[in-house]
């Protein structure tokens, strides 16, 4: 089997940065924590794991994701990035791509679109794929050989554990958020209806829009309250199908071909210029490069 690429949902580690990281400055006096933060983080998991294959995914504008076309109130909950953290979420990818790390974003997709269609173009090269993340709706992804990873918890999760976790397989979670909705992402679902709820409605029919062809089978379901789902599943049907076009996640996005995903040669008058921009010290800047020769 090939050696897995790794693929990771950016973002969740510079805001993990951003709350979590000492007050550090550039050398024009604005704020670099989260730069700082991420950096360590892709640091530690570069020199720990030794990627052949890897790609950071960013999202760049929510107001432009197609999913706020589908439904005006998607993440309508989250307030903006302040400037000055967009600012270190540029110096986050100016440094991978000095770096010789390839890294993404779209002002039409989110990164969960982008980690989807990559994806989707290794597994048809038959390169199983590592989802470093914290979001649950990437776990949709695993398949066989796959791993969905919280990789600061040590949380490793395959297709089995998935479904051990979430009561459903990978390929339900889509469905589950869209029956008992996403609060973190002002997704609507069913009224009175969780996720436990969603996964026994799930086993039961498998499938979205097999539950709404069946539904006057609910109320025959073994599970509390019966009657009073199928009756909340009939009155939000659209609501339903509604959630489902936001839960579900990209996958054929035109991308890149896996030769892309490997490290490439340093950008050397770049990341000099950053090094110094973001005050990395001496010593740092001697085990990024040391750390590089040994990757490329």
């Amino acid at each position: 089997m090939n050696p897995p690429a790794w693929l990771i949902d950016s973002s969740i580690y510079i805001f993990k940065a951003w709350y979590t990281c000492s007050d550090i400055d550039d050398i024009n006096g604005n704020p670099v924590n989260a730069v700082h933060g991420f950096l360590d983080f892709v640091y530690h998991l570069l020199a720990s794991e030794q990627p052949q294959r890897i790609a950071f995914a960013f999202d760049e504008s929510l107001k432009t994701s197609h999913r706020k076309k589908i439904y005006p109130e998607y993440k309508a909950n989250r307030p903006p990035a302040p400037e000055s953290l967009h600012r270190q979420f540029q110096y986050c990818r100016r440094f991978l791509k000095a770096f010789g790390i390839y890294e993404d974003a779209s002002p039409l997709y989110e990164a969960d679109d982008l980690i989807g269609s990559w994806a989707a173009r290794l597994r048809a090269e038959h390169i199983p794929v590592n989802i470093i993340t914290a979001d649950k709706d990437l776990a949709q992804l695993i398949h066989q050989g796959d791993y969905w990873w919280e990789y600061e918890r040590g949380q490793k999760l395959d297709s089995k554990a998935i479904l051990k976790k979430f009561k459903v397989k990978p390929q339900q979670i889509a469905d589950q958020l869209a029956i008992a909705g996403d609060k973190s992402d002002n997704i609507p679902g069913v009224p009175g209806v969780g996720m436990s709820t969603a996964a026994k409605l799930l086993r039961r029919f498998d499938t979205i829009d097999n539950m709404l062809s069946h539904i006057p089978e609910i109320s025959s379901m073994q599970i509390r309250g019966a009657s009073r789902i199928q009756q909340l599943i009939t009155d939000h049907q659209d609501t339903i199908r509604l959630a489902r076009q936001l839960t579900g996640i990209v996958c054929d996005i035109e991308t890149t071909p896996a030769g892309y995903f490997e490290i490439s040669r340093l950008n050397q008058p770049a990341l000099e210029e950053l090094f110094i921009q973001l005050r990395i010290s001496a010593e740092q800047q001697k085990k990024w490069l040391e750390l590089h020769a040994c990757l490329f």
